[in-house]
């Protein structure tokens, strides 16, 4: 599997358009890009508003979250399967997104967003992309967290 800079730097969400897209090829003025449900491939122009999922992070009280990190959540919470959010109301999806992501920022996530987090996680899901964080990547910030700890306890 692509490594998860080139994997969520590649996946798109494009305004006016359902589902999420993956890049291919870039053209003068235009992307080309294929849906990930369908596999068609279409172009996306200059004045279309696109989003690279890997640009996105979740507002919280300290700062931000990246979305990968909270696709990391969501699987090891759902044991990697899908998570079915259509038939809860609007309070439930922000309790189980604060069981989630408890510091998210209740006042400038809105519950649109939080369903869109949900149905993209799913959709990355069906289609097999399954790690959003590389490997590499992760030992790397587990062990900057460990430095700064130790150098916590020093400063102490």
């Amino acid at each position: 599997m692509p490594n998860f800079i080139f994997m969520i730097k590649t996946i798109l969400s494009i305004a006016g358009r359902p589902g999420l897209f993956k890049l291919v090829n870039q053209g003068k003025n235009m992307l080309i890009v294929e849906s990930l449900k369908d596999g068609k491939r279409t172009p996306a122009y200059a004045h279309d508003k696109v989003v690279s999922l890997g640009d996105i992070a979740i507002y919280t009280n300290e700062g931000d979250v990246p979305l990968s990190d909270v696709f990391e959540v969501i699987k090891e919470k759902n044991n990697g399967n899908a998570v079915d959010v259509k038939k809860m109301s609007d309070s439930e999806v922000r309790a189980y997104f604060a069981e989630i992501l408890p510091e998210f920022d209740d006042e400038r996530v809105y519950t649109n967003d939080i369903r869109k987090v949900f149905a993209w996680y799913n959709q990355l899901i069906a289609v097999g992309i399954t790690e959003f964080k590389d490997k590499e990547i992760a030992e790397d910030q587990a062990a900057d967290e460990a430095e700064k700890a130790d150098e916590a306890e020093v400063t102490k």
